[in-house]
């Protein structure tokens, strides 16, 4: 992420960690690859918050990741403590700042820093829908056989298997439907390897899980929030009666600029699809209210 920001050269950029040498270390190699990358964004690497100070925006990675032997209950704990450490130090110091949610897992971490930073809803805001809905279009491309730029299509809903909404209703390419491309078999098939898309690399990689994609899908967010592009883009934001979902984090299209969610928008969705996004907000709430407060 922050090398791609970096290349971006609009932002000044601080990287921040407990460890003592790691964001120095990396904030040093990426600003060493300026001269050839074309870049001149000046970088800092830091363990003390207040060198974050004043920040338009945050994007927290904070967190571990699920091991073996790990309930869904530690790992909630265990993130959602990080979490609720790292968003309050961050609102103290940048109080005007938004707040992009990476952590996982990421749609109940967005109620812990909802909470923890006392921001409006509108500045909390969940990266989830942009990974999956850029799996999804490139899954769509490869089996059209068709450029991945002009496909259009979402993931709504949530950011796990279970609760991801492919939205397969509207999806296109080049304004051709999908139905008119695809057998009905071969589009269940998609959307299916789309929910499945962050683990089928892990089991490619075995050691490890995705960055660059989530990294780029991230960046896309900040380049709207920063520069105001206003774009309309996939995100996890606080539903309050769209979609059926109310008071829950949940993927879906928002205009995303200054100031982080300027607005939310409900397309038209089949009725099975309508159904996911439900079942969606129900997960998380189930999820919140698992989550430890302290």
């Amino acid at each position: 992420m922050a090398q791609m920001l970096a290349a971006r050269g609009y932002a000044d950029i601080v990287l921040i960690d407990i460890v003592d040498g790691l964001p120095q270390g990396k904030a040093l190699d990426i600003a060493e690859g300026g001269p050839w990358l074309r870049f001149s964004s000046t970088l800092t690497g830091s363990n003390d918050w207040a060198d974050t100070a004043g920040s338009d925006l945050v994007v927290v990675t904070s967190g571990v990741p699920r091991r073996p032997g790990m309930t869904r209950e530690d790992l909630l704990g265990t993130n959602a403590k990080i979490v609720r450490d790292v968003v309050g130090k961050a609102a103290a110091h940048s109080p005007d700042a938004t707040l992009v949610i990476f952590a996982n897992p990421m749609d109940a971490m967005c109620h812990v820093a909802l909470e923890a930073s006392g921001f409006p809803a509108e500045r909390v805001i969940g990266q989830g829908g942009m990974l999956d809905t850029g799996r999804f279009r490139t899954f769509i491309a490869m089996e059209t056989g068709t450029s991945v730029k002009d496909v259009s299509a979402w993931v709504l809903g949530g950011h796990t298997e279970a609760t991801m909404v492919p939205v397969t209703s509207n999806a296109s390419v080049g304004g051709v439907p999908l139905s008119r491309l695809l057998p009905p078999d071969r589009v269940r098939a998609v959307a299916e390897r789309a929910r499945r898309g962050g683990a089928e690399i892990v089991e490619l990689l075995k050691t490890g899980s995705a960055f660059v994609a989530p990294a780029a899908a991230t960046i896309e967010m900040v380049d709207s929030i920063l520069l105001d592009e206003r774009r309309i883009l996939p995100c996890c934001v606080r539903l309050n009666g769209e979609y059926g979902v109310n008071g829950a984090y949940v993927g879906a299209p928002i205009r995303l600029g200054a100031g982080g969610a300027q607005a939310v928008y409900e397309i038209p969705l089949s009725d099975e699809e309508l159904e996911g996004m439900r079942k969606a907000g129900d997960a998380v709430k189930e999820l919140v209210a698992a989550t430890p407060r302290e």
